[in-house]
């Protein structure tokens, strides 16, 4: 949290650990979750917040859809799956899998999280090592449908690089 403070840029695991650390200031629990993807993806982390039964995230990304959450799904999974068809990669393959259950980063020394200089390379590995849920099945997974031309150049446009 320190050094996106200090060097005014993040990933998303970074910008989830300054969304968590402002939870926690702010009296709720830090909480994070680890969406999983294809091997020729990249993973995404979003930072939890609950208001009453329902969940919201908050993320950073360069890709539009994969940004905050409104507190509307009623469990983690449905949350998970609102980034689904957004989650794909340049041949328009849709490659998020899992997700894993809520984190809480009190879990973790805040040395390793919050005030490092350093990469957060063992809260990444805690995080990835927790157990993951499937979002679809291998049979609907080999039926998906790919992201058409359009869509594709759009998506290019909507990234920031």
């Amino acid at each position: 949290v320190r050094e996106v403070f200090r060097q005014r840029r993040a990933h998303c695991i970074e910008g989830a650990f300054v969304a968590a650390c402002a939870l926690w200031v702010n009296g709720r629990p830090p909480l994070v979750m680890h969406l999983d993807c294809d091997p020729a993806d990249w993973p995404h982390v979003v930072a939890l917040f609950c208001r009453g039964d329902t969940w919201g995230a908050i993320s950073k990304s360069n890709h539009i859809g994969l940004r905050y959450r409104d507190p509307v799904y009623r469990s983690l999974r449905e949350l998970a799956m609102s980034y689904f068809h957004e989650y794909c990669d340049r041949r328009g393959r849709r490659t998020l899998v899992s997700h894993s259950a809520a984190f809480d980063l009190r879990r973790l020394d805040p040395a390793l999280w919050v005030t490092s200089e350093a990469p957060c390379w063992e809260a990444h590995d805690r995080l990835a090592a927790l157990r993951h849920y499937p979002l679809v099945t291998a049979r609907q997974r080999a039926a998906l449908s790919r992201l058409d031309s359009f869509e594709r150049k759009i998506a290019r446009i909507a990234q920031d690089s």
